[in-house]
């Protein structure tokens, strides 16, 4: 069995997902960490770096994980890239669509497989619900919808797990409901036009705290995203979410607790008892491994998810701004 020995660049809040999930896999071994803090790269991971350049200079990696603001993504990937090694790369993909273009072609250059780590499609869930929505449990989709409440938006210091949040310009699309865009997409297939609204409830923070998203699926299904952090969900457990899937011939639910409802019966349940949100971390990562052991397409390959989802975050922005329905090909004009 080959052993893909990987190194994290990033070790805070989130990153201890990642390395949770990594651990439980006897294909990966996080053999380096480096963050800025020289201690929490110690906590990470028996090699500890101060910065991405000494780690990448040291040490005989597979792959690496990058776990940082996206602002620092181009130049990580660059790196990583001119090293030759497999990327995987949390959400938020980039800064703006321009610097997206780059680090798609940095790594497409030096001929990298490049995946970037969206792990809601990757919640049971909502694997669940895909597969219940081919078979045609539902008949032909009609429209659906997705509710995202989580209680940590409020008063003096919002966010106190990732306080870096209320300096964010762009935080409610950019940060949670794009992960909601790349599961409708995985769901009900391409998006092709956006319309947004936005505001900003609380004055402590920078970007918008509410949103509310119509897409245009190519095959003219319609639905609606809506998210803030100032409610908590009816029913609190493993998922942020709650989501209704309308078919011509029934609908389904998913619940604050990670069920399937079709009416008064509940016809999924839950049974992920590890890891974060239905285990859906390990699931993605998973995935990357696998598909660097088989040579299979990622799911979320970088320039495919930058054209299919990040546009479509983009084009939000701009329909805010535009106050406008924006077509995601528009995107595709943007001068790089």
């Amino acid at each position: 069995m080959k052993i893909f020995k990987g190194g994290l660049i990033g070790c805070g809040f989130f990153s201890q997902h990642h390395l949770e999930a990594w651990r439980r896999m006897p294909n990966v071994q996080i053999v380096a960490a480096c963050d800025p803090s020289i201690e929490r790269a110690r906590a990470t991971a028996q090699r500890a770096y101060s910065s991405a350049e000494e780690m990448l200079n040291a040490e005989d990696l597979d792959f690496v994980d990058i776990i940082t603001r996206s602002t620092e993504h181009l130049e990580l990937i660059s790196m990583a890239a001119e090293n030759g090694l497999a990327i995987i790369c949390q959400k938020p993909m980039a800064p703006d669509w321009p610097t997206a273009c780059r680090m798609v072609e940095k790594a497409e250059n030096h001929g990298v497989r490049f995946m970037i780590h969206d792990n809601w499609r990757w919640q049971p869930w909502y694997r669940a619900a895909h597969a219940m929505i081919a078979r045609g449990d539902i008949g032909t989709p009609v429209g659906f919808g997705f509710r995202c409440r989580w209680k940590d938006g409020q008063g003096d210091e919002p966010y106190p797990k990732q306080a870096y949040f209320r300096q964010l310009r762009r935080f409610m699309i950019d940060e949670t409901l794009v992960h909601h865009i790349d599961t409708a997409r995985f769901l009900f297939g391409d998006i092709l036009s956006i319309y947004a609204e936005a505001a900003r409830r609380n004055a402590r923070i920078v970007g918008e705290d509410h949103a509310i998203l119509t897409v245009r699926h190519s095959n003219e299904l319609i639905g609606w995203i809506d998210g803030h952090s100032f409610t908590d969900q009816e029913e609190c457990g493993p998922s942020l979410d709650t989501a209704t899937f309308e078919g011509e011939s029934g609908s389904i639910r998913i619940t604050g607790l990670g069920e399937i409802w079709r009416g008064d019966k509940n016809i999924w349940t839950d049974d992920f008892a590890n890891g974060y949100r239905g285990d859906s971390v390990y699931a993605t990562q998973a995935h990357f491994i696998d598909s660097l052991e088989t040579g299979r397409a990622f799911e979320s390959e970088a320039r495919e998810y930058m054209e299919k989802t990040f546009a479509v975050v983009e084009a939000a922005y701009q329909s805010i701004s535009s106050r406008r329905c924006v077509e995601i090909s528009e995107m595709m004009t943007v001068k790089q």
